[in-house]
């Protein structure tokens, strides 16, 4: 996902967006400490090849969300989450090195312990700038792409300032829903797979975000009962963008998706009236197909 390019259009929606294009479950996540087995902790410190931990990134905004508490901890515990928070701040530095620059977003992909969403086979590589399978011929996106997006969806905030209500399309194993709500003050995320929507449940628990609601459905039809949002994204690629989704932008908001078939791009769509829409084309993705029902 390195490749990049803005070629910024002026499109008035309804328009497919096709022209874009060039053509095992595991068990839930036990709600202890946050690390995992020191063997997990070496693995992962090895995968990132003994980076060295940048500054912290900025913190987002104060919404309820994760905070590890390390006061009765035993020590071997803490020696652990202090080199899995060291190794996490080496994987921030080298998405902000791709230029990502929100300091909320940075600092949201920090304070989100992405092993915990992880299988523990693929422990080692929890911090790598990579996407892993999850199950169900899904992916856990790599870390770059969950903060371009949101970074893309965010552009119009000003500093600091935390969004509203956001919708995420495909909650998978509930990694970027996590994210979100670091920087939302409500979120909502839709998955139709009803294993991976257990899953995430049982991955968010221990986090325990009070701003985040989950739920099984078909993420092409949103969530129109508690629309409009300020926000939407979409983990998986079609070849247009539902025009339900669309239709449930706050005016001013954005939509930010990947579009295409064999190749694709992300696309950010802003609505900019009641029955009208700017997009524009941001770089090469590759993504999940996005379907329809649910499974």
């Amino acid at each position: 996902m390195t490749e990049r390019g803005k070629a910024p259009g002026g499109s008035t929606f309804p328009l497919p967006l096709s022209s874009v294009t060039g053509g095992g479950a595991r068990k839930p996540a036990t709600p202890a400490p946050i690390a995992r087995p020191q063997t997990a902790t070496q693995n992962a410190a090895r995968a990132v090849g003994g980076a060295q931990a940048p500054k912290a990134a900025q913190p987002g905004p104060k919404l309820p969300g994760y905070a590890p508490n390390t006061q009765s901890a035993p020590a071997a515990q803490r020696s652990d989450l202090a080199a899995t928070e060291a190794i996490r701040r080496a994987m921030v530095a080298r998405v902000a090195g791709q230029g990502v620059r929100d300091p909320v977003v940075l600092g949201a992909l920090e304070a989100v312990p992405r092993h915990l969403f992880i299988e523990p086979a693929l422990s080692s590589q929890a911090y790598v700038d990579a996407s892993l399978p999850i199950g169900h011929h899904q992916t856990i996106s790599q870390p770059y792409i969950v903060a371009r997006m949101i970074e893309a969806m965010r552009e119009a905030m000003p500093d600091g300032k935390p969004m509203g209500r956001v919708l995420e399309i495909g909650t998978g194993c509930g990694y970027q829903a996590a994210v979100l709500a670091r920087v939302a003050q409500e979120v909502y995320s839709i998955e139709r797979i009803k294993p991976l929507h257990e899953l995430a449940k049982a991955n968010l628990r221990p986090l325990r975000l009070s701003n985040l609601r989950l739920h099984y459905g078909d993420g092409m039809l949103g969530l129109a009962q508690v629309a409009p949002f300020d926000g939407i994204i979409l983990a998986a690629a079609g070849m247009e963008v539902p025009r339900a989704l669309l239709e449930q932008l706050a005016i001013g908001a954005r939509l930010v998706a990947p579009v295409g078939g064999q190749v694709q791009h992300l696309q950010r769509i802003t609505r900019t009236g009641k029955s009208a829409w700017t997009s524009e084309t941001l770089e090469a993705c590759h993504f999940v197909p996005l379907r329809p029902g649910t499974a």
